[in-house]
């Protein structure tokens, strides 16, 4: 029987590199994100490549409703799930936080703490009923070391560090694991995402030195995912080279 992992954020970037890289290694898969086209493209490229079954849920992860109707309606055999990469996240605005935006801090805190919280304790009892788990979350060197600009998103994903040592201790009695993994600079949409659709200003960004890519990133994810059921990674920062710390990258 095919393991399962359910990704969350799946439409793009880490998610979407997730997917191929679980569905390559024989996982089923349940997708999540907020575009249904995306997700229904995927779905049919990774079951054709690897011949793999994928079931898809398009919905807002801010929206708890949401959330948790589309993953209560899965088949029962589908909620036997191995591992959950809680990949959705996002950045809104770059400012000092006297000029910030209510709107942007809204969306930041729905979606990457909010959000994360209502996939993982749905599928939290999930696990515990089947008595086997592996919950993966996506912080950010953000939730490391704040950064000028970063402050509500560095919260947010100081918030996810938190939340994952406090899962870890709350589902320990149950054989579940948790790993927090925590990316520098990657070249996703993120930057795009951040400054609202701003392309010249989203690839200055990443200019003047190689960042990392989505699939960086999701080799690190399969990596602590495939470790043997006695061995768990608590806490991964992965950065590229020319980044030492969130805000000091040389561009050489």
């Amino acid at each position: 029987m095919a393991k399962i992992a359910l990704i969350t954020g799946a439409t793009a970037g880490i998610g979407e590199a997730c997917a191929h890289l679980f569905a390559r290694e024989g996982f089923d898969l349940i997708l999540t994100g907020r575009r249904q086209e995306r997700l229904d493209a995927l779905a049919q490229q990774l079951n054709s490549t690897y011949n793999v079954r994928i079931a898809v849920a398009a919905f807002d992860i801010r929206n708890r409703e949401q959330v948790l109707h589309h993953l209560d309606i899965l088949p029962d055999d589908l909620k036997q799930v191995d591992i959950l990469v809680n990949n959705a996240g996002l950045s809104q605005g770059l400012d000092p936080l006297q000029n910030g935006s209510y709107d942007d801090w809204d969306t930041m805190i729905d979606t990457n703490i909010k959000g994360l919280l209502y996939v993982s304790k749905l599928v939290a009892n999930w696990m515990i009923n089947n008595k086997k788990g592996h919950i993966i979350n996506l912080g950010s060197i953000a939730g490391k070391e704040v950064y000028p600009n970063g402050n509500v998103y560095c919260a947010t994903k100081s918030a996810v560090d938190a939340l994952s040592k406090g899962m870890r201790i709350d589902l320990l009695q149950h054989g579940i694991k948790v790993t927090a993994i925590h990316p520098g600079a990657v070249e996703t949409e993120f930057s795009e995402v951040r400054f609202k659709g701003d392309k010249d200003r989203a690839k200055k960004v990443y200019e003047g030195f190689t960042p990392l890519t989505a699939e960086d990133v999701a080799e690190t994810i399969w990596y602590v995912a495939s470790r043997p059921a006695h061995v768990n990674i608590n806490d991964l920062v992965l950065m590229p080279t020319a980044q030492a710390t969130g805000s000091m990258i040389y561009r050489g």
